[in-house]
């Protein structure tokens, strides 16, 4: 009786692909973007920044040099009450704000090594955990 070689299964295919998800669970963008992500099959480390605020350094290292401004939730209610819009505030001032205000980070927040996205980017998602 002779044996059927099994055929090798690429690592790529079997190893799951790791993803920081910061998100608010009550959030509905963060819920599609959580289930787009398990159905392209990434596994997920979950932080929810209801309960796990992000400090200020945590802040200043995830920004690190691109635009504060990306990181604002412009449609959260104190954005709008301080017309963020149109008079911005500095990165400090900004990292204190989301520090204490954790709802102004527009959601989610996905990282995979030094690769982030923030709010729901398919494509971006896509390209993240290929």
């Amino acid at each position: 009786m002779r044996r059927r070689a099994r055929r090798a299964v690429p690592l790529r295919l079997t190893m799951k692909r790791k993803v920081k998800f910061l998100q608010k669970p009550t959030c509905t963008t963060c819920r599609k973007a959580k289930a787009f992500l398990e159905k392209l099959g990434a596994e997920l480390e979950l932080r929810n920044l209801d309960t796990e605020r992000l400090s200020e350094p945590e802040l200043d290292k995830l920004i690190g040099t691109q635009d504060h401004r990306k990181f604002l939730n412009t449609r959260n209610e104190l954005y709008r009450a301080r017309k963020m819009k149109d008079n911005p505030p500095g990165r400090a001032d900004a990292i204190k704000l989301m520090a204490k205000n954790p709802n102004l980070i527009r959601r989610p927040v996905v990282i995979r090594g030094e690769q982030i996205v923030l709010g729901h980017d398919e494509q971006a998602f896509r390209k993240m955990v290929s």
